[in-house]
């Protein structure tokens, strides 16, 4: 590990005029960007392309070996290219690049080796460059891997910059699972408006149980003139129940708590969460512009699978 991390900050010393230049042509490219390799690094070349991907950089798999047997078709006249190589010599990247270069693509390298093949015959180089392996016999590709993965990384980090992307921008892409729904979920895309508990403040408590039994949220507001003024929680029935004998004589407005804790519907689920966590409560009332729409449950956050 520790071999791997100095190869790693080795490269910002290897760092050179190219990279910017390799950005700002990516940027501007009005094609995708198109990634190859070989081996070891042609793995590599899938997570850059997937990172890529994911951060609104338009971008290709293609494989080096499977390139000079037809599906170099798949690069278009406008696209860049960026050819991963350690050494720069393998025999499909001699096969390839003359024939990337033959098309007219700008064609960016990643190798340990300047002056191989690829590094003479590419428009840019990015140095990846290790002093050896970390292996015991310094042959399997692992610190000359990573090196090319972190540049992959700094060029995705670099080009969001320039695109000033966002995590909104990020949610757009990771639609599904967690991180989507962290980014996308609002409010008022999981409420139920249709079963909002309610009741009056001068309902009696038999009627306020039956509420928050049959909307199973196990809260109910109290509302006046269209405004909560109160919730009554079942914690706060168990209390009421716990403190006296009878309860003929109380309606809601004399044990529901007041001030209740809000959200509007166009927030963010995950900042409901926050608030349901920061003060240790399971319900929060949903109100815009005063109007009371409903409630939003831990539960149902959960079910979700924010968390």
């Amino acid at each position: 590990m520790l071999a791997e991390s100095k190869a790693i900050a080795n490269l910002s010393e290897l760092l050179t005029n190219d990279f910017a230049e390799a950005v700002e042509i990516i940027f501007k490219s009005k094609g995708r960007l198109i990634v190859t390799g070989i081996g070891k690094s042609a793995i590599i070349a899938q997570k850059i392309v997937a990172t890529l991907n994911s951060t609104g950089t338009p971008s290709m798999f293609l494989h080096a070996s499977e390139a000079i047997h037809g599906d170099l078709g798949m690069v278009q006249q406008d696209d860049v290219v960026i050819c991963i190589s350690k050494s720069g010599n393998s025999p499909e990247i001699k096969v390839l690049v003359p024939l990337l270069k033959r098309f007219g693509n700008i064609l960016i390298a990643i190798t340990g080796n300047l002056t191989s093949f690829l590094g003479k015959e590419s428009d840019y180089v990015l140095n990846a460059y290790v002093e050896s392996e970390c292996d015991p016999i310094n042959l399997a590709p692992t610190n000359s891997t990573t090196a090319q993965l972190v540049i992959g990384d700094a060029l995705a980090v670099a080009l969001m910059e320039l695109r000033d992307f966002k995590s909104e921008d990020f949610a757009k892409y990771h639609p599904g699972g967690a991180l989507g729904k962290k980014l996308l979920l609002r409010v008022k895309d999981m409420l139920d408006t249709t079963h909002r508990p309610v009741v009056a403040p001068d309902s009696s408590i038999k009627k306020v149980i039956v509420e928050i039994s049959e909307k199973r949220l196990g809260v109910t507001a109290v509302v006046e003139n269209d405004k909560v003024i109160g919730i009554i929680t079942d914690g706060d029935i168990r209390r009421m129940l716990n403190d006296r004998d009878t309860f003929n004589d109380l309606t809601a407005k004399d044990i529901m708590t007041k001030n209740p804790k809000m959200i509007k519907s166009n927030d963010m689920v995950v900042d409901a969460l926050n608030i349901l966590e920061d003060f240790s409560i399971t319900q929060l009332v949903v109100v815009d512009e005063g109007n009371y729409l409903g409630v939003i449950h831990l539960h149902d956050i959960l079910k979700e699978g924010i968390v």
